[in-house]
C-alpha cells in the first residue's frame, strides 16, 4: 500500500483550510450575517463568498501549476489573493 507524501505546501495549504473553516464558523457564531451583494452576481453569506473563493482558489492554483513552470508557493498566493478578494469584495 502507498501512502500519499505530505509535501510542507500541502500541508500548509490544507492546514489553512480548516483554520478558515473554524475561524468562520467562531465568526458566524459570534455575529450572523446579513447577505450582501458585491461584484459576484447573486447576494451572499460570508459562507458562501468562502466556499466561492475557495473552489476559485483551488481552480486557480491548478491552472498556474498545469499551464505556468511557476513554484508552487506563488500559485498558493494567488489563491490566497483571489480569496482575499472574493471574501472583501465579492
Amino acid at each position: 500500500m502507498e501512502w500519499m507524501a505530505w509535501t510542507l505546501p500541502t500541508a500548509l495549504f490544507f492546514g489553512g483550510i480548516g483554520l478558515l473553516l473554524v475561524g468562520m464558523t467562531v465568526w458566524e457564531l459570534r455575529s450572523p450575517c446579513v447577505e450582501r451583494r458585491g461584484f459576484l452576481p447573486i447576494a451572499t453569506s460570508r459562507g458562501d463568498r468562502l466556499f466561492i473563493g475557495l473552489l476559485g482558489s483551488a481552480y486557480l492554483h491548478l491552472m498556474v501549476i498545469g499551464v505556468t513552470d511557476w513554484s508552487v508557493w506563488i500559485a498558493s498566493a494567488l489563491s490566497v489573493v483571489w480569496l482575499v478578494v472574493v471574501m472583501r469584495w465579492g
